[in-house]
């Protein structure tokens, strides 16, 4: 596998911003612990925020890792996404005239779901409990929207951008790769899937373009090893969004501390196995590149009292302290290495 890779979240937008604070230093410090540490030679970075997501990619390019850019805008109309991504295509160009061959752009991920028009709702929450989505997904009516829009999209950026691009699809979503340098898919083995999870990629060979697993984890909760309960970043149905968005919000949300709803388990001895296996049976189909989602995830910090440990949720690979408390690993950080993240950087230096 040529990419060994993590995702960096400088600011994906969904109701909050999942990173609410940019800190440069911070995020200098963290690419050059993903590069030196956890011994990734590729990162794919996403958010909102087109300033931040350059800044982020010409630090990382700096350093020497390749830079897989994911501006994603959520919720809007095809229109105003694709102005959106064709604006970031154009920002990206100057850094890519730089470190030509280093960088490589995506013009959206899984935007069945995370972009308006192509399946019914005006949200994302609306459209996933949708009675309609399955049927929907069934007769493949998706599709023909979403590739529309691929096209229409792909030829935008290529006018401003002049390097590889790419799409981060959802295993069911049939896109039309000849529009694209890369086959990019967000696949996680859930337990829905293990059996097929590898059989469902060979499809994607027949393109003869490089096949990358753009998303690809788990969380470290215990029982999601055969529930199926893999989470997503949002910990949709655990954890308790009221409290998550009252406490986004300045003065009142000193007085509201996020939390799960029900009981569970913290277990991160099983994130660490199952990212490692996941990725062994991925390098072993002959996939170009993985990305780990996901390196850190502030507004899941961790906490000894189950009740509040939202990082139980996250998919990331360190888990953030609350109240700004350092790390021992990394005194200057305010997180601490999962299990997960040793893990996977014992497979990378070995692979």
């Amino acid at each position: 596998m040529r990419r060994k890779g993590v995702s960096y979240d400088v600011g994906r937008v969904m109701g909050i911003n999942f990173r609410p604070v940019f800190d440069s230093k911070a995020v200098y410090r963290e690419l050059e612990i993903i590069k030196n540490d956890l011994h990734c030679n590729a990162v794919r970075i996403c958010g909102l925020d087109i300033g931040r997501l350059t800044s982020a990619a010409e630090d990382a390019l700096r350093q020497g890792l390749e830079v897989w850019l994911s501006p994603e805008l959520w919720d809007k109309s095809p229109e105003k996404t694709l102005n959106y991504i064709v604006k970031a295509a154009a920002a990206a160009e100057e850094l890519r005239k730089r470190w030509p061959e280093r960088l490589v752009l995506s013009v959206g991920s899984e935007l069945t779901l995370f972009m308006r028009d192509i399946v019914a709702g005006s949200t994302l929450v609306k459209r996933l409990y949708n009675p309609s989505l399955k049927d929907t997904i069934r007769a493949g009516e998706h599709n023909k929207p979403l590739n529309e829009f691929l096209a229409k999209t792909s030829e935008g950026v290529r006018r401003v951008f002049h390097g590889e691009i790419t799409y981060a699809s959802l295993p069911w979503e049939a896109v039309d790769w000849n529009l694209l340098d890369f086959v990019g898919v967000d696949h996680y083995r859930d337990a829905r899937i293990k059996d097929q999870y590898v059989e469902m990629l060979k499809p994607l060979f027949a393109y003869g373009k490089p096949v990358v697993i753009t998303e690809f984890g788990h969380i470290p909760m215990k029982g999601t090893d055969d529930s199926g309960v893999m989470g997503s970043g949002i910990g949709m149905g655990v954890v308790d969004n009221k409290t998550l968005f009252l406490h986004s919000l300045p003065l009142l949300g000193r007085f509201v501390r996020p939390r799960l709803i029900g009981e569970h388990v913290r277990d991160e001895a099983l994130q660490a196995h199952e990212v490692v296996e996941t990725l062994s049976l991925l390098d072993a189909a002959g996939v170009d590149g993985a990305f780990a989602l996901t390196f850190v995830s502030p507004i899941y910090p961790y906490s000894d009292d189950p009740r509040y440990d939202l990082d139980m949720v996250s998919l990331s690979l360190v888990k953030s302290l609350a109240g700004g408390t350092r790390g021992t690993t990394y005194p200057d950080m305010p997180w601490e290495p999962k299990e997960s993240f040793w893990a996977l950087a014992n497979y990378y230096a070995q692979h």
